[in-house]
């Protein structure tokens, strides 16, 4: 069950009805400022998408590793093509010394090429980099690329409603969204083969960077948990639904009234146990690189908490803080 988590039906606001279109974005402005997370219906992202992806995802995840790593990127673009079984670690990000987590990932970025857009800036180039998508099974990536099409026209539909939620006019993100760099990852957790070191987690507790998060799951043992207080809650959206969380990004438009909330992938408790093999499928919104993150008129109150910045220094910034940890 997911009742700490509120569920939100958005097919009433993409219908255009106003009276329906302030009901939903009064709903999400209330999670947004409680919880930072929402099980997301009538999103229109048919269901044969996901199943898709995830069957053809699976059967790459399947290949060996020396075959999967010949999709491993080379150079600075960190967040492009396949990344083996403990490679990384999110709770690094929280500046906190924990093992590498268990789960092996496809970063897939922008489809548009818009990196001659930002050539005058040095550090965007690993943002804007070429992706590297696997041509076996046949039909991922056409299947992955046609996935991050529908999440990017989602992520737009959804800026809207956080717009009106924050009681901004509609449209007033989709400037600053243009030229976006957003990653959509597939994150597969093998079933356990040995025990895992003493406080290895699938993924480790953190924070997304960005403005916000869209994910798909499979259902499975050991999965997704919300922190709230001091206990942590299981979220098991039902099929077909979608996980929505706010990232660091978001919480710094709006000056800390709405909340990016700290989230972990547990560990299943039996080893070998294959009914605890699952994949994710998120997506990460970025809006453009040089896009202004300022406090929202509507949210400045006694002062604005923290200065502007652009995107792509507060995702830079954010990095380097975390290997700082």
């Amino acid at each position: 069950m997911t009742a700490a988590i509120p569920a939100i039906d958005i097919a009433p606001f993409l219908s255009g009805n106003t009276a329906d279109k302030a009901h939903v974005a009064r709903e999400v402005a209330k999670a947004a400022q409680s919880i930072g997370f929402v099980v997301l219906s009538g999103h229109g992202i048919p269901q044969i998408l996901f199943d898709t992806v995830f069957e053809k995802g699976l059967t790459f995840f399947d290949l060996p590793d020396a075959e999967k790593s010949k999709w491993h990127p080379t150079g600075s673009a960190r967040q492009r093509g396949y990344h083996g079984v403990a490679t990384r670690g999110l709770s690094a990000t929280l500046g906190k010394t924990a093992p590498k987590d268990l789960r092996e990932s496809l970063f897939l970025g922008p489809i548009d090429n818009h990196a001659a857009d930002f050539s005058h800036i040095p550090d965007a180039s690993m943002a804007y980099a070429p992706n590297l998508i696997p041509k076996t099974p046949s039909g991922l990536d056409t299947g992955m690329v046609a996935l991050y099409r529908a999440f990017e026209r989602l992520s737009s539909d959804l800026l809207r409603i956080f717009a009106v939620a924050a009681q901004m006019p509609e449209g007033h993100f989709a400037p600053l969204t243009q030229k976006h760099f957003s990653i959509m990852s597939a994150h597969h957790y093998p079933a356990l083969t040995v025990p895992p070191l003493p406080g290895q987690l699938r993924t480790g507790a953190h924070t997304d960077y960005g403005a916000m998060t869209i994910l798909a799951m499979t259902e499975a043992k050991g999965g997704l948990e919300v922190q709230r207080g001091d206990a942590w809650v299981p979220v098991r959206p039902p099929k077909g639904a979608l996980v929505v969380n706010l990232g660091d990004m978001m919480q710094r438009w709006t000056n800390n009234k709405w909340v990016s909330t700290m989230h972990r992938v547990v560990t299943p408790e039996n080893l070998n146990d294959a009914m605890s093999r699952r994949m994710s499928l998120g997506y990460f919104m970025h809006p453009d690189y040089d896009a202004n993150i300022e406090c929202l008129p509507s949210c400045v109150g006694d002062g604005a908490l923290y200065p502007p910045i652009t995107a792509g220094e507060h995702i830079r910034a954010k990095i380097e803080a975390s290997h700082k940890g």
